[in-house]
């Protein structure tokens, strides 16, 4: 019976695992379309205004991909917890929290090198295109 309670326990903490994952892919999935989007409509209006526009949805997502990144970082905390026994699966415990002192801080996670080099690459391709837009502009 404590096997059986155990398996089910760690498939629900690997299906918080996934939904982390998979939300961490839609995130990244927004913010290139999004900033695309915008693209698009500063160098169709000639604006570097809506070129500027664009870092808000960046840093916005990059914070929220953390944000799934570091839960996700928790849930396998305790999914490893779980499968060797060290939290007891009999309680069926969600908790994650408890491990954040054993995990990556949620900054170092922001500025994790995945996540840095992704937004990174972004955010410098955002400054290459305003300052193409400004160049644009000043051309008459």
């Amino acid at each position: 019976m404590a096997n059986e309670e155990k398996i089910a326990h760690l498939g629900f903490i690997q299906g918080v695992i996934n939904r982390m994952g998979n939300n961490s892919f839609l995130i990244k999935g927004w913010s290139v379309t999004l900033v695309a989007a915008i693209f698009a409509l500063s160098a169709e209006k000639a604006n570097v205004k809506f070129a500027y526009v664009a870092f808000f949805p960046l840093i916005f997502f990059w914070w929220l991909d953390a944000f799934f990144l570091h839960q996700e970082k928790l849930y396998r905390k305790l999914y490893e917890k779980v499968a060797d026994e060290t939290e007891p699966s009999s309680q069926f415990s969600m908790n994650a929290y408890k491990y954040k002192k054993e995990e990556d801080c949620f900054y170092k996670v922001f500025f994790s090198k995945t996540l840095r080099y992704f937004y990174g690459f972004i955010g410098i391709l955002l400054i290459i295109f305003m300052w193409k837009v400004i160049d644009l502009i000043k051309i008459p």
